[in-house]
């Protein structure tokens, strides 16, 4: 994980240095600021995103004997070993950034066409001109705004509102240049493909083929690494397979961590960790949290997230201080099973449509990321400097799963659906029972805090407080996203700030 900001126009460098500071967390290990004419644009990044660079390599990233052409750039690339060999890029220190500067001088924008098996936010820039673009899902965060006339762009919203109130959320699938618009490149599909002529053995097998070689491109150990374990089958899947490969590189006898957060001893998910740890004897970890321990790091957690949406929240709460945990017990990397909801249509309220329905359901869902779930993938573990790998998202293992029939993904039997039906199926002999078929929970849920946190602010906030609040603010829908609301407000201000935030469909 890395972060970066951007001026181009008339840049002011005071403005960049407040910008920079602001997402500080994102890149302690290595920083640097590149100033040519119409640009200045500052680059950090954590340990585990240089690759063995040591301090002192510039940054933002630059390719030999093209010192005027520089790229910031957040991503991760499944695909880099193919495209690599296609374009003369070796390995070695940001080695995407320099495969991206690459392709950017070899195709220009068409080099997003390139890009499916990766997740980014990147701006191109030489002095005079820029290109910046987001990936289709939006996994990886990018705002923009103006100040003076003068474009701005930042991995967080944080360093945009640090300078201007006038700021937007740079839209997924899109690319930019010196004009400021916005251009599509990429959409979503907006018809199932044909659907997969398979049974059942070779279906499943290609769901594990794929997702171990996205674990194998995306994993490599060279820095401290651990797996999140909520005990659901997502990561419980990344966990087990992880701790396979860990073995190989180190020994059979060595344990990969794994670490698990519940509210309360007996929280779903800090039972069925235990479990799964267990099962796969790795080296595990678990912070038990009350009540009052979730509240206080509230503000902390929107103050990262960028979000009030109360779902979000929730989850994000119980990410932020299991990842904080990880990183005093040492931890760079962590792996994490998000995506396999959207992918294999895991969400519960999926079950409402018929399959004929489940393809736009899955694409709506999919098209909620960017400013919504797919931030606590990111915000979450970045605010403690720790990288994030989730190999579940991966463009190869998204295009299969649309070719998997919808009644393969939610399987009714008898009155009730089973929801990642064939994703269960895949790894049914390789994960306990108690994992395998356990019931879908939202990560709030499992971990405790969704029960509580509602409770707890229908006592804090009056009525009388939410519907003044409602006439001014109608997106503000329950006591508990009133009292989320009113901290990301004081953090960001309640003008544009206020549209960026994606709200899930349901509380």
């Amino acid at each position: 994980m890395s972060g970066f900001v951007v001026a181009f126009g008339q840049p002011n460098r005071a403005d960049i240095t407040s910008m920079f500071e602001r997402i500080r967390h994102r890149g302690p290990y290595v920083q640097g600021i590149y100033e040519n004419g119409r640009i200045i644009a500052a680059q950090n990044y954590c340990r585990a995103d240089t690759s063995g660079a040591g301090i002192g390599i510039q940054v933002p990233a630059v390719l030999p004997r093209n010192g005027n052409v520089r790229i910031c750039y957040d991503g991760q690339m499944g695909n880099w070993q193919a495209l690599s060999s296609d374009h003369s890029t070796v390995d070695g220190p940001y080695r995407e950034e320099r495969l991206l500067l690459n392709l950017y001088k070899e195709h220009g924008s068409k080099m997003l066409d390139l890009l499916d098996d990766a997740i980014f936010s990147l701006v191109v820039c030489d002095g005079e001109r820029i290109f910046a673009a987001r990936d289709l899902l939006g996994i990886k965060t990018l705002f923009y705004g103006w100040k003076d006339g003068t474009l701005l762009l930042a991995s967080e919203l944080k360093s945009l509102t640090a300078v201007t109130s006038d700021v937007y959320e740079f839209p997924a699938g899109h690319y930019m240049t010196n004009d400021g618009q916005t251009i599509r490149f990429a959409d979503l599909p907006t018809a199932a493909p044909k659907p997969l002529d398979a049974d059942l053995d070779t279906m499943t097998a290609g769901v594990r083929d794929i997702i171990l070689k996205s674990i194998r491109n995306r994993v490599d150990f060279s820095e401290p690494t651990a797996s999140l374990l909520s005990g659901g089958m997502d990561s419980s899947v990344i966990a087990y397979l992880a701790n396979q490969r860990y073995r190989e590189k180190f020994g059979p006898n060595e344990r990969l961590k794994t670490f698990a957060m519940g509210v309360g001893e007996e929280s779903g998910d800090i039972i069925s960790a235990r479990i799964m740890a267990e099962h796969i004897q790795s080296e595990h970890h678990e912070m038990i949290v009350g009540l009052d321990e979730v509240i206080k790091a509230l503000p902390e957690v929107i103050y990262y997230l960028e979000n009030f949406d109360p779902s979000l929240v929730r989850s994000s709460v119980s990410n932020y201080l299991i990842s904080k945990y990880a990183r005093e017990q040492g931890i760079e990397i962590l792996l994490s099973g998000e995506g396999g909801d959207e992918i294999f249509c895991g969400y519960t309220y999926l079950k409402d449509f018929p399959p004929e329905e489940l393809f736009t359901r899955q694409m709506q869902c999919i098209a909620f990321l960017h400013n919504n779930a797919s931030l606590r993938l990111d915000r979450m573990n970045q605010a403690h400097s720790i990288k994030v790998v989730a190999p579940l998202i991966s463009g190869e293992l998204f295009r299969y799963s649309l070719t998997i029939p919808p009644e393969y993904k939610q399987k009714s039997e008898g009155n009730e659906k089973i929801e990642k039906w064939i994703f269960r199926k895949a790894y049914e002999s390789a994960l306990p029972e108690a994992i395998t078929w356990r019931l879908k929970q939202e990560f709030s849920q499992g971990s405790g805090s969704a029960a509580l946190l509602p409770r707890y602010f229908d006592d804090v906030i009056t009525d009388r407080e939410l519907k003044e609040a409602q006439e001014s603010y109608p997106m503000v829908r329950s006591k508990e996203e009133f009292y989320y609301f009113r901290i990301f407000t004081d953090y960001f201000g309640s003008d544009k700030a206020v549209k960026t935030v994606g709200q899930w469909i349901c509380l």
